[in-house]
């Protein structure tokens, strides 16, 4: 009796065990327990239907077998492309565009339904090329180039207006320097250097206008100078203050030839 006793607590046990075993293997292979890392969210399916509940970071118990959740990532990711459009004046223009963008943490159930992983390929980089396009043609060449922080900002807003239909988050966008065709450069060059010569020009002529006033001053310096001696002279005698001044500066020696009908220097026999 006691050892049929001992036969039955053991096949018992052993059954417990079994049990136990298969329920440990059957949780294993079900995993109702779902982790979501940091940076992504969980998209619940329900039999393959897609479900408003969004699962956020942590750990989450969900139904085996009829639910099932996909992980979006929701981090910061980058977009790069190269377009070239048409400017305001019809110049062609190449400009390499970056975008840091990331999918909506709120509707990434949304997101999963209408674009899977292919956000980027389906709606981001189309978004770019044709935010390019609408921005260049607002702006001349020569704008492009001025105007650079400008552009970027318009250029941005169409950005996030473009991908926010999509439920896209455009953070920052970043603008490399527009390149033009070879023929607008030499354009451009050939610009530069007529605004230079013609500023050299200027420069020349406002030098020359410089030197015409200096001199006009001078002249009228020395006429105003001539004037002054000229009064001071009629106020100390007139002829006679300036035959003086000649008489205190002769050497006392008499023309070697006379002219017929002259007189002799300084004499004047009518007096």
């Amino acid at each position: 009796m006691r050892l049929r006793t001992d036969l039955l607590s053991k096949g018992t046990t052993w059954i417990a065990v079994t049990v136990v075993c298969m329920a440990i293997f059957a949780f294993l292979i079900l995993n109702p327990l779902v982790i979501i890392r940091a940076g992504e969210r969980g998209v619940v399916l329900k039999w393959g239907a897609v479900q408003d509940d969004i699962l956020n970071e942590g750990i989450h118990w969900v139904t085996p077998i009829m639910n099932s959740v996909e992980e979006m990532d929701v981090t910061l990711q980058k977009e790069e492309t190269q377009s070239s459009s048409a400017s305001k004046d019809l110049q062609i223009v190449t400009t390499k565009v970056a975008v840091n963008y990331r999918l909506d943490p709120l509707f990434v159930n949304w997101i999963y339904q209408n674009l899977r992983d292919e956000a980027s390929v389906r709606v981001v980089a189309p978004s770019i090329e044709e935010s390019i396009k609408k921005t260049t043609a607002k702006y001349t060449a020569e704008q492009l180039v001025t105007q650079r922080e400008t552009v970027k900002e318009d250029l941005k807003e169409t950005i996030k207006t473009l991908l926010v239909r999509n439920h896209i988050l455009a953070d920052d966008v970043f603008m490399t320097d527009f390149d033009f065709s070879i023929e607008f450069n030499k354009a451009i060059e050939r610009k530069v250097t007529a605004e230079q010569n013609a500023l050299e020009a200027k420069n020349v002529l406002e030098q020359r206008k410089y030197e015409a006033q200096q001199t006009v001053v001078e002249a009228k310096a020395i006429a105003e100078k001539i004037r002054i001696q000229a009064a001071a002279i009629m106020n100390q005698g007139g002829k006679d203050y300036v035959q003086l001044k000649a008489i205190e500066k002769w050497d006392g020696k008499l023309p070697i030839q006379m002219i017929p009908g002259s007189s002799v220097p300084f004499i004047n026999l009518t007096k």
